[in-house]
């Protein structure tokens, strides 16, 4: 449930009631009962040349917060008060009569090739601004960058969670018929705009995977005729493939969270193991050495442990050992196959796929493989990412038949909010990158 802490509020729901003049906060915990209601007044323009991008960042910030399904956005047609001075006084009568519990304020400048957005965050009910006003600086050309910072700190505030929406996604971008699939790198802010493609369509790439500073991207190709890592540079755009072993067939790469180290399968002699590359030694690292299939590690964000899917028990399933190898602990066993195990940047919960009766889902459980739900249910559901802030998981779903097609989409950790990414033509295989700098 949602328990809206705030003196009014707290009150009627009978929670625990703050001091006066306590600030409005959003405890999430297992769903949202009812979205908060805010309002978003266009931002005002410093001068005649800023109106339209205040329009737009205003939009970003508000389409940002109604996204994550914890908001609802009073439209201006229901305002009483107009904001058009920054600075002045907030007439708090004026919203609460509107049941604004939440007012987010702003104003842009633009000085030349220069973008500067000061904004405030008001607890409505309180009568008070929620913290003191920021103010962000770029370039007019990364303006939506500066509504996802906006709305970034309005949602920490509110929620007391890390924000998530000025964030990248990698993918893998897909064109053609289901039997003849081009396959291509892109990458997208996590609202799908401004898409840009990082390698052609000359060869099929898998499985991207930022770095933990989110400047570089691992992804299988099959360019050399087998699956073979390869690392990419995003400012860059360039290329190299890293050396993992001659002949071996090299797949699944993941960072650590130091980003020095990549862990990843190779399949050699017939058998596929789990190894180690120091990216600055070239040291490589055996980590596992059973008669079976290990596969899609990933690191929990300590990096002292690895989760992983093997068929060492005769079915797929998800295992968990120390990052320096060892003996491997087994936390899934539901009905069904289990697999691309991914944990959460936050530690608590690992996200995975599973495929039971004809049905494909994402899931979660903790750690310890307790506490499994299933988040969704289709034909095909497979390849979870998660959010920078642990809240939010993007998926893989294709839909069945010859002209059956992939998309992203993305679900809340509470299995609410399931809605499909914007993607230019189909998409697969996501990877959520931290939040940009």
């Amino acid at each position: 449930m949602i328990r809206i802490l705030s003196v009014l509020l707290a009150c009627c729901l009978a929670l625990p009631v703050l001091a006066q003049g306590g600030p409005l906060r959003i405890e999430i915990t297992e769903g949202v009962i009812e979205p908060v209601p805010f309002a978003a007044p266009a931002f005002v323009p410093e001068t005649p040349q800023a109106a339209e991008v205040a329009r737009q960042i205003t939009e970003v910030v508000a389409a940002d917060l109604t996204g994550t399904g914890l908001f609802r956005r009073i439209g201006p047609d229901a305002f009483i008060s107009q904001v058009s001075d920054f600075n002045a006084p907030v007439a708090y009568p004026d919203w609460r009569a509107v049941n604004a519990q939440a007012l987010v304020t702003g104003e842009v400048a633009v000085q030349g090739s220069a973008l500067i957005v000061r904004f405030r965050l008001h607890d409505v009910f309180a009568g008070q601004e929620m913290g003191s006003g920021l103010q962000f600086q770029g370039t007019v050309e990364s303006w939506r960058r500066m509504g996802h910072k906006v709305a970034d700190v309005v949602y920490s505030r509110i929620t007391g969670e890390g924000g998530y929406f000025d964030s990248r996604v990698v993918y893998v971008s897909e064109t053609g018929p289901k039997d003849n699939r081009q396959k291509r790198l892109a990458i997208m802010d996590y609202d799908g705009a401004n898409t840009q493609f990082l390698t052609d369509s000359s060869a099929i790439v898998l499985a991207p995977r930022f770095a933990p500073s989110g400047d570089r991207v691992l992804y299988t190709s099959y360019s050399s005729g087998r699956p073979r890592i390869y690392l990419l540079d995003v400012a860059s755009v360039s290329t190299r493939a890293l050396d993992t072993e001659a002949g071996s067939m090299s797949f699944a790469p993941r960072f650590a969270p130091d980003g020095r180290t990549v862990i990843f399968s190779q399949t050699q002699d017939g058998n596929t193991d789990l190894f180690t590359l120091d990216l600055t030694t070239g040291t490589r690292q055996r980590l596992t050495s059973a008669p079976s299939i290990e596969t899609a590690p990933s690191y929990s964000p300590d990096g002292a442990q690895i989760v992983f899917e093997s068929d060492r028990s005769g079915s797929q399933q998800l295992y968990v050992m120390p990052a320096t190898g060892g003996e491997a602990t087994r936390i899934s066993f539901g009905q069904g196959r289990y697999g691309t195990p991914v944990w959460s940047p936050r530690g608590d919960y690992i996200a995975f796929t599973k495929q039971n009766t004809g049905r494909f889902h994402i899931g979660v459980m903790r750690t310890d493989g307790s506490e499994e739900r299933l988040l969704t249910a289709s034909f095909l559901d497979e390849g979870p990412t998660w959010s920078p802030n642990g809240r939010v998981i993007m998926f893989t779903r294709e839909t069945r038949g010859a002209s059956g097609e992939a998309n992203l989409y993305s679900v809340d950790i509470s299995g609410r909010n399931l809605q499909r990414i914007p993607t230019t033509g189909g998409a697969s295989d996501p990877a959520w990158s931290p939040l940009q700098n």
